[in-house]
């Protein structure tokens, strides 16, 4: 049989035999070439290369009222390339027809009609969409926000009948009231961002554009001057940077209350974060995109489909959205060229991305703290000390004892100048930072892990483990520390109980695993810590001295100290 007839054979017989691609009164209608291009782009849907799946049904559309899932994935290929108001005029163009009887095809003519000022329509849609989410949650989280959010744009007033989501609903009943400029908006800000449970910092970019609106001149300074760049998130310190640079407009310019399409933007950003937090990109994309739409001037939300894209390793992409960020929004600005330089290390080398990002920097007339900050982790992480000792102390040396970010400086610089062998400004600079912060147990752990490393101190550090470990009992690396002190004082039973842990926590890790190894051969299990050793040798991240000991151990075993 010629090749061109067994392809199309299988194509038939999976577009007939699969539930999902099931059969169509007017299947017999269908052209070899088009089922192929339809199948292909099937193919290609599936393997999450969206842009050659909507090749492929752009090509084959004479499927769109031959086969009834054909619509749905087109619909989902074009919002996934941003394609949301051609996606739109197709769903319109075919609304009468039972292809278009899915919940994204009903969520897009929702956003249609909000764009149009039409909430009666919306009304009809959001009806309609009750038919889809009997089984998902999820969808029915997003509907019943949406008739709440409807209501409030259409009747001026808060819905007594709406059900509760929990924090997704305490976050729209604010935007709800933000709205309509009601008299607790400011509570319900308050309460949102000083929440002592969830980090909600970002809602304080739209609490600063509220208060702008309102010209609450005062609040909007008292919040700022309470704001550090070097442990404030991208979007706020974009929001304080324009502020202190007379250009508070900015903010209502991309973002108002008053504008019911902002505020349901915000809420598909907020699904869409949902979705990137449990990985599944193709869905945040999927709502960022609807959010795009809804309000297109804010740019800033596109920071989500870079590292979306970054994850999955679609680095032309990412080069592509970070375009969408102008050097006059220098901390988005400043975010394209940290992410330029991760891809240039990735697809080249470290020393190529440093000279990348240092030559950006130098470009900057007055750097910002937070840019420094960031310059210093960048050559820290790619172990260049020296150079990150000095731009941490550039930070430092304007700071006071009262700031909160000098702490996790100190730490930092101290970590550098442990790793290059200065024990002493080591020491000096990890104890320092837990003068101003004795409770960091982070700091705890990795000054005491140092001493334990030099046999120094090994009392004083176990007692600094075991307040850490108080603290952080899920930390594995901390597990690790307090197993491997153990080990050192020759409790080897406790030491194994931790160590233990460490491994289930990290079982990539290639120290841990050789701790393991090690207190497995003192309990005289020997396989199973050459087994461990082994593992160690596999691992990408093990670095050349440790190779060195481990092969020796694998042959000698663990010497007698």
């Amino acid at each position: 049989m010629p090749i061109k007839k067994i392809k199309l054979v299988l194509i038939i017989l999976l577009l007939y035999q699969s539930p999902l691609y099931s059969k169509s009164s007017s299947f017999n209608d269908l052209n070899s070439r088009n089922i192929s291009k339809y199948f292909s782009g099937i193919v290609a849907f599936n393997n999450k290369n969206n842009s050659r799946a909507l090749n492929f049904f752009n090509s084959s559309k004479i499927l769109i009222n031959k086969h009834d899932p054909y619509l749905e994935k087109y619909i989902h290929s074009l919002v996934l390339e941003n394609k949301v108001s051609t996606a739109i005029n197709l769903i319109n163009i075919n609304r009468d027809k039972k292809n278009t009887n899915f919940f994204d095809a009903y969520l897009l003519l929702i956003l249609d009609d909000l764009k149009k000022n039409d909430f009666k329509n919306a009304y009809i849609h959001l009806a309609r969409l009750d038919n889809f989410v009997q089984k998902d949650r999820f969808r029915l989280a997003i509907l019943e926000t949406l008739k709440q959010y409807v209501y409030v744009f259409k009747e001026k007033k808060i819905s007594e009948n709406k059900k509760n989501f929990g924090k997704l609903s305490n976050i729209s009943e604010t935007f709800q009231r933000c709205y309509l400029n009601d008299k607790s908006t400011n509570i319900f800000f308050s309460k949102l961002i000083n929440d002592p449970r969830n980090d909600y910092s970002r809602y304080t970019f739209f609490y600063l554009s509220y208060l702008i609106e309102n010209n609450k001149t005062d609040e909007v300074n008292q919040i700022i001057n309470e704001i550090d760049f070097i442990n404030t998130k991208l979007l706020l310190s974009q929001g304080k940077s324009w502020i202190e640079n007379n250009n508070s407009n900015k903010l209502t310019e991309v973002f108002s209350c008053k504008n019911h399409n902002d505020i349901v933007s915000e809420f598909f950003f907020l699904i869409s974060n949902v979705y990137s937090s449990e990985d599944n990109f193709e869905k945040s994309n999927f709502y960022l995109n609807l959010s795009n739409f809804l309000n297109p001037k804010f740019v800033f939300n596109l920071s989500l489909v870079v590292e979306n894209q970054y994850f999955d390793k679609e680095y032309k992409k990412v080069k592509k959205t970070l375009k969408s960020f102008k050097k006059e929004d220098k901390f988005y600005y400043w975010y394209k060229v940290k992410k330029e330089t991760q891809i240039i290390s990735k697809l080249r080398n470290k020393k190529e991305s440093l000279n990348y990002i240092r030559s950006e920097f130098d470009k900057i007339e007055k750097p910002n703290q937070k840019f420094i900050f960031d310059l210093a982790n960048f050559y820290r992480n790619s172990k260049e000390y020296n150079k990150a000792i000095e731009f941490y102390t550039k930070i430092i040396d304007k700071l006071d004892d009262s700031s909160e970010v000098k702490p996790d400086l100190l730490y930092r610089r101290g970590s550098c100048y442990e790793r290059i062998g200065d024990y002493k400004k080591a020491d000096e600079n990890l104890l320092y930072s837990l003068k101003l912060n004795p409770d960091d147990a982070y700091v705890l752990n990795y000054l005491a892990y140092s001493w334990l490393e030099r046999n120094h101190k090994i009392k004083d550090a176990i007692e600094m483990l075991e307040i850490a470990y108080a603290s952080e009992n899920n930390d594995p690396y901390i597990i690790d520390s307090i197993g491997w002190a153990y080990f050192l004082v020759e409790d080897y039973y406790k030491a194994e109980k931790f160590l233990k842990r460490a491994v289930e926590l990290m079982p990539d890790d290639p120290i841990v695993n050789d701790h393991y190894g090690d207190i497995l051969w003192k309990l005289n299990r020997k396989i199973q810590a050459r087994y461990f050793w082994a593992n160690v040798l596999k691992m990408e991240d093990t670095e050349k001295e440790m190779l060195e000991k481990i092969n020796e151990k694998m042959i000698e075993g663990l010497k007698k100290s």
